[in-house]
């Protein structure tokens, strides 16, 4: 249980909320929880740890939207 929350706030940043409206501190509490399971679920599948995980999965999706960017700068 220890290994959880430290994983929950070091990896995902569940106590790094600055909204004050309950609204939004429970969406940010929600997307963190869905974050860290995404993560989690990475590392039981590859057998990595929570940082390697973590870099893996960000890479891997900036990787995807350098290929194909959606959003683009307009000067």
């Amino acid at each position: 249980m220890v290994h959880y929350h430290r994983g929950i706030k070091q990896f995902v940043g569940v106590d790094r909320c600055f909204a004050h409206k309950t609204v939004a501190q429970r969406n940010h509490i929600g997307l963190a929880l869905r974050a860290f399971l995404r993560i989690e679920r990475h590392r039981f599948l590859t057998g990595i740890g929570w940082f390697e995980a973590k870099v893996s999965i960000i890479g891997d999706a900036m990787r995807a939207y350098l290929a194909k960017p959606i959003y683009t700068l307009t000067a």
